[in-house]
C-alpha cells in the first residue's frame, strides 16, 4: 500500500524494437521513466531500439476520479457482453470519454494489450486509477472466461463505494465549510468593521462595557498580526498534509479518533463495515479464496484500524479459524454484521450474506448522513449566531449604555 502510494507520476512512451526473432516491432507502454520502460520490454523478449516520451496521464488536465473508474467499468461490461472484442472496447470507450485524461489512460491500457500484455497486468500499471482490489477481479474474470461479467461486478461494486464516498464526504464537509466562512466573515468584521466603531467609541468620553473592550482589544490583535493568523493554518494544514502521509502512527491515532468522534464517528465507522463487506462479497463472488482475498479487504477499507484488523484476521482464517470467530474477536464489528457473516458461512452463501450486509449498512449510512444534515443545520446557525451575533452586541453596547445615560 505504502508502495502503490509512492508512483505518483507515469508517463506514455512509444517504443520500437525487436523480438527474439529479429523482427522489427512497435508498440506503446505507460511507466515513471524509459529505463522502466525498456527493462518490461527486455523481460518480455524485446531489444529496444528507440523509446519516446509521449505524454503525462492526467498532466494538466481533469483529474481521473473514482466515477468515471465505474463508468469505465460498466461499459466495458455491456460492450463485451455484446460481443465486442476486448481492445475494440477499449477503443470504443475511449473515443466516447469527454476527459483527455480518461481517454490518454484508455488508450495506454489498450496499447499495453497490443504489445501483448494480458488485460490486468496493463492495469495494473496505473496504480492510481486502478488498485489491487480491481486488477485481482480482472485477472479472476481473464482466468475464468468470465470477464464482462466481473466487469459489471466491478463496476456495481464501484458505483457503490464512490456512492457512500460522496455521502461521507457530504457530511464531513458541509459543516466544516460553514464554520470556515463564519471564522472568515468574523475575520473580516474584525479587520476592518471594528476599528470604524472603535474611533466613534473615542468620541463618547466614556468607559467602554467590558465586552466591547475585549472585541476591540482582539480586533487590534487581529489587525497586528493578522499575516499570522493567515499564514499559521495554511502552514497546519501542510505539515498535518505531510505527518498523515509520512507517518502510519500519525494516520492510525487519527483514523481511531476519528471513529470514536460524536456523530460523524458512528457515519465512519458503519461506512468501513459496508466496506468490508461490499468488498469481502465482491471478491467471493468473482471466485477469490477468501485468504486471497482479505488482503484486497483489507487495502479497501479506508481506515488504517480496520486494515490492520482485517490483516489480523487474515492470519487467523489462514490457520484455519472461522471469519465470524475471527470478526468477533477483532471488536471492529457490530454483533448483527457478525452472526449474518456467520449464516453465510454455515450455509454456503457467504458472498450473498456479505451482499446483505452492505446494503443494510449502507442504507443506514444514508439515513445517518441526511439525520446529521438536518441535526447540523441548527448546530450551525448557532455558531454562526454566537459569533458574528457577539460582534454586533459589542459593538451596539457603548451606543445602548449612551441611550440609557441621556
Amino acid at each position: 500500500m505504502a508502495e502503490a502510494a509512492k508512483v505518483i507520476k507515469e508517463y506514455d512512451f512509444k517504443w520500437e524494437g525487436t523480438d527474439r526473432k529479429g523482427s522489427k516491432i512497435k508498440g506503446q507502454m505507460s511507466g515513471p521513466g524509459d529505463a522502466f520502460v525498456k527493462m518490461q520490454l527486455r523481460k518480455q523478449g524485446v531489444t529496444p531500439t528507440r523509446v519516446q516520451k509521449q505524454f503525462k496521464i492526467g498532466s494538466g488536465k481533469k483529474p481521473i476520479t473514482g466515477q468515471e473508474i465505474a463508468i469505465f467499468s460498466r461499459q466495458m461490461s455491456t460492450m463485451m457482453k455484446a460481443g465486442v472484442p476486448l481492445v475494440q472496447s477499449l477503443e470504443l470507450v475511449a473515443r466516447g470519454n469527454e476527459n483527455k485524461s480518461m481517454t490518454e489512460l484508455i488508450l495506454s491500457v489498450k496499447a499495453s494489450i497490443e504489445a501483448g500484455l494480458p488485460f490486468a497486468e496493463s492495469l495494473a500499471r496505473h496504480p492510481r486509477q486502478f488498485d489491487d482490489l480491481y486488477v485481482n477481479l480482472v485477472e479472476a474474470g481473464e482466468k475464468s472466461g468470465a470477464l464482462e461479467s466481473l466487469l459489471d461486478k466491478i463496476a456495481t461494486y464501484k458505483e457503490k463505494t464512490e456512492s457512500i464516498k460522496k455521502k461521507v464526504k457530504k457530511a464531513l464537509t458541509y459543516p466544516a465549510a460553514v464554520v470556515v466562512v463564519a471564522f472568515v466573515v468574523t475575520g473580516i468584521l474584525l479587520y476592518f468593521v471594528i476599528p470604524q466603531f472603535e474611533s466613534l467609541f473615542q468620541g463618547f468620553g466614556a468607559d467602554l462595557p467590558a465586552f466591547t473592550k475585549m472585541v476591540v482589544s482582539l480586533s487590534k490583535f487581529v489587525q497586528a498580526y493578522w499575516w499570522a493568523l493567515a499564514i499559521v493554518p495554511v502552514a497546519g494544514f501542510f505539515a498535518f498534509k505531510e505527518a498523515h502521509h509520512r507517518s502510519a502512527n500519525f494516520r492510525r491515532f487519527l483514523d481511531r479518533i476519528a471513529l470514536k468522534a460524536p456523530l460523524f464517528g458512528e457515519i465512519l465507522y458503519k461506512s468501513a463495515v459496508a466496506r468490508f463487506a461490499r468488498t469481502l462479497s465482491t471478491m467471493f463472488a468473482a471466485g477469490v479464496p477468501l485468504v486471497e482475498a482479505m488482503d484486497s479487504v483489507a487495502k479497501a477499507a479506508g481506515n488504517i484500524v480496520y486494515t490492520e484488523g482485517i490483516f489480523k484476521m487474515k492470519d487467523q482464517v489462514s490457520t484455519g479459524t472461522q471469519l465470524q470467530l475471527c470478526m468477533a474477536q477483532s471488536n471492529l464489528f457490530p454483533a448483527m454484521a457478525v452472526q449474518m457473516i456467520g449464516i453465510g458461512e454455515e450455509s454456503g452463501s457467504l458472498d450473498a450474506m456479505c451482499a446483505k450486509v452492505a446494503d443494510f449498512y449502507e442504507e443506514e449510512v444514508d439515513n445517518m448522513v441526511d439525520s446529521l444534515s438536518s441535526l447540523m443545520e441548527p448546530m450551525i446557525m448557532a455558531v454562526l449566531g454566537v459569533l458574528v451575533g457577539g460582534l454586533v452586541v459589542a459593538m451596539y453596547l457603548p451606543i445602548f449604555k449612551l441611550g440609557q445615560a441621556i
